[in-house]
């Protein structure tokens, strides 16, 4: 699985928002690697920050 894609599935399958350490916790990638998923998923907008530094799949 692509790492965007293992990002995204672990904000699909939060019930709160995360930040990216978080992410890269339970998804087990390094930091830098969620990071970059982060930024391409915002531009995709499949995701949205609902407070400062926190994302969530968008619904």
């Amino acid at each position: 699985m692509e790492n965007v894609d293992l990002v995204f599935k672990t904000f699909m399958e939060s019930e709160k928002p995360l930040k990216g350490g978080e992410v890269a916790e339970i998804s087990g990638l390094d930091k830098k690697e969620v990071d970059k998923a982060i930024k391409l998923l915002k531009k995709e907008e499949k995701i949205v920050s609902p407070k400062r530094c926190f994302y969530e799949a968008k619904k």
